[in-house]
């Protein structure tokens, strides 16, 4: 339906009766006034319907990439590569996911295997494993399991490097915490 010219001048006049009010499409179709949301709220939706948010409730994506590695050193094996807090509490997504680790230089050898810990505790039950010849953990035959997605906020987290590529060459060894704020 073509809404030209002045066909309803006054609809808005009719529908919004205090600042800020906004109109929307009930259920049926009919169009009806919304309200203004409290101050500092965001107007978000359910795929339905909108509703007024505490931005501070809402998922924020967050990404975090640490360095466990210079680039072009081969890797060896190491407790506690790189060592670094938390600058957030966050949730990690499930699976690849939720951490994916990637190399500069491929291995030409045997699978590198990297462990993620926690305040001194695993946070997998299957290790990040990177396939020889790959650089990316995210085609892994052996896809990593997230045990513990719950990460604290300033938790001292460690990467080990538990299995070394046997040819000798990866290098570049970098982890990926994907999930959100909580």
């Amino acid at each position: 339906m073509s809404f030209a010219g002045n066909q309803y001048p006054n609809f808005a006049d009719k529908v919004i009766t205090t600042r800020g009010d906004i109109v929307r499409g009930d259920s049926s179709g009919d169009r009806e006034r919304y309200g203004i949301g409290a101050a500092n709220y965001v107007l978000t939706s359910d795929g339905n319907d909108p509703t007024w948010a505490d931005p501070e409730g809402l998922k924020h994506a967050v990404a975090l990439e640490i360095a466990a590695s210079d680039e072009t050193t081969a890797l060896s094996a190491s407790t506690a590569a790189v060592t670094f807090r938390l600058p957030w509490a966050m949730t990690l997504n499930a699976g690849i996911a939720g951490v994916i680790a990637s190399l500069t230089t491929a291995g030409t050898g045997s699978v590198v295997t990297v462990d993620i810990n926690q305040n001194g505790a695993t946070i997998l039950s299957t290790k990040i494993t990177i396939d020889p010849t790959e650089k990316t953990s995210y085609s892994a035959a052996v896809p990593v399991v997230i045990d513990d997605t719950t990460l604290d906020f300033n938790a001292e987290m460690t990467v080990d490097i538990d299995g070394v590529d046997s040819g000798g060459v990866a290098a570049g060894l970098k982890i990926m915490l994907i999930g959100d704020l909580t």
